[in-house]
Parts: C-alpha cells; sequence; structure tokens
C-alpha cells in the first residue's frame, strides 16, 4: 500500500479537505493557477488523484473551494471592525481590506472575480458580497447612504474590484497605491451624505434608511413589509433626469473622438 493510500485510510474527508486546501493553496501562492493540477495538488497533499474529485467534483470546484479558503484565512488575519466604528470610516477599511487582499493574493482574487460567468458568483465573491451588503445596511440604517443598498454595494464592487486589477497590471515597484484612496474617496463621496440623511430633507435618503430598519418593525404584516419595502425601494431608486434620455439615449452619448482608455 502506497503512502497516500495510508493517509487516506487514517483520517477523514474532512481532514483529507483541508489539506488538499492547504496544499492547493500554496501551489496557487508560489506558481499561479498554472501550478495547480489535480496531480501536483495530489502529491503535495498525500493523496490520490480520485480523491481530489470525490471531494471536490472538478478542477474547477476545487479552484472556487480554495478561493473560498484563501479569502477566509485572510480576513481572520484581520481585526475586525470596532464596536461604534462611524460606518463611513468602517466603509473604508473595508475598501482597504478588500484592496490589500487582492494584491497580496493576485491568483486568488483572479479566480474570484476575473472570470466572471453571466448570472453567476464564486462561492469566495458571494462571501465578499455578503460582507459588504452587511456594510451597506449599516450604512443605510444610520441615515449615511444617498443611493440604494444595492446600488451602492455594487458602485463599491465596480470600483474596488478595477482598482486591483488595474494595480495588477503595474510593475509592482511602479504601483501608485494612491490609485485606490483617490478611487475610494470618488465612491464614498457619491453614495454617502456628509451628515444623517434622518436629520437631512430628501425622501430618497429617508426611504433608504427606512427599509433598512423595515424587519425590526413588528405593526406590520409580512405582506404588508414586502409592499412597503417595494414602495420605499421605487422612491430610493436614483432618478435618470439630466443624466439620459430614454427616448433618444445616443444623441446623451459621450464623444471618444480621443479613443478608449
Amino acid at each position: 500500500m502506497d503512502q497516500a493510500n495510508t493517509i487516506e485510510k487514517s483520517e477523514n474527508g474532512s481532514d483529507a479537505r483541508q489539506r488538499i486546501l492547504v496544499c492547493a493553496a500554496e501551489l496557487l501562492a508560489s506558481g499561479g493557477r498554472e501550478a495547480l493540477t489535480t496531480r501536483a495538488v495530489a502529491t503535495a497533499a498525500g493523496v490520490q488523484q480520485p480523491t481530489i474529485y470525490r471531494l471536490f467534483g472538478d478542477k474547477d470546484a476545487l479552484l472556487d473551494a480554495v478561493a473560498e479558503y484563501g479569502f477566509l484565512a485572510y480576513l481572520k488575519q484581520k481585526s475586525p471592525a470596532e464596536p461604534g466604528q462611524d460606518p463611513i470610516d468602517a466603509l473604508r477599511a473595508g475598501w482597504d481590506l478588500h484592496v490589500g487582499f487582492g494584491l497580496a493574493n493576485p491568483a486568488i482574487f483572479s479566480i474570484m472575480y476575473g472570470d466572471p460567468r453571466p448570472g453567476k458568483t464564486s462561492p469566495a465573491a458571494a462571501k465578499a458580497v455578503d460582507f459588504l451588503r452587511r456594510r451597506m445596511r449599516l450604512l443605510a440604517a444610520s441615515g449615511r447612504l444617498r443611493v440604494s443598498e444595492e446600488r451602492a454595494a455594487n458602485l463599491i464592487r465596480a470600483g474596488g474590484c478595477g482598482t486591483v486589477f488595474t494595480l495588477l497590471a503595474m510593475p509592482e515597484g511602479d504601483r501608485d497605491l494612491d490609485l485606490s484612496i483617490t478611487a475610494r474617496e470618488a465612491v464614498v463621496a457619491a453614495i454617502t451624505t456628509r451628515a444623517p440623511t434622518l436629520e437631512a430633507p430628501g425622501a430618497a435618503s429617508a426611504a433608504i434608511a427606512l427599509r433598512a430598519t423595515l424587519s425590526e418593525t413588528k405593526a406590520l404584516t409580512a405582506s404588508e413589509q414586502q409592499l412597503l419595502s417595494e414602495w420605499l425601494a421605487r422612491i430610493a431608486a436614483p432618478t435618470t433626469d439630466g443624466l439620459f434620455d430614454t427616448h433618444n439615449m445616443r444623441s446623451r452619448e459621450p464623444s471618444f473622438a480621443g479613443g478608449l482608455l
């Protein structure tokens, strides 16, 4: 009986799965996606190749699992948000954490975000989105969002991922890290207010704040809450007045005479 068979028989599936993930993450960090072959992972983890397929299904599922493992391991190394921290400061910290993770783990970040599939999200990216949505809910509940939670989250995702991939494309010694700060502050300014909207006028902002705390009320039935949530979402929806002519959008399109960036 070879060593791989001996190891597999002496441990349960969760132990083998954990060791495969650790070894796969190390291979990914040292050699990129090209180094992450099932043969290399099996050798490093001391298991048979069929074990990988039995535990993960296929290589794509293994890649997703490794990305999720690496992302969660990175988060565990970081300090959680401080209790009572200003929600906008917490948003900035979350942005910096996201960018820092991407620059420190380019291969994992590329698995998470570099191979988009319409309507699908990698498990690791889904966890990041859940984390982001919780941040947006806190911002909305505190009256600091000027746009809907969904739009705010999507703007942050677009800005954060674009920033990471732009910086990764630069030689490591020439990266302009101030680019991340500039992009972060542009997004913060676009989605937040300087003062809580509960103290400032504006139906849209008030609707955003109320919708964020709607689930806490006991005065409405579930169907009434759903209906009110839909109404509040419509009030909170950003207006397109002055931005687009929905009847003649081509007349408002910008000119790129000099070419696209």
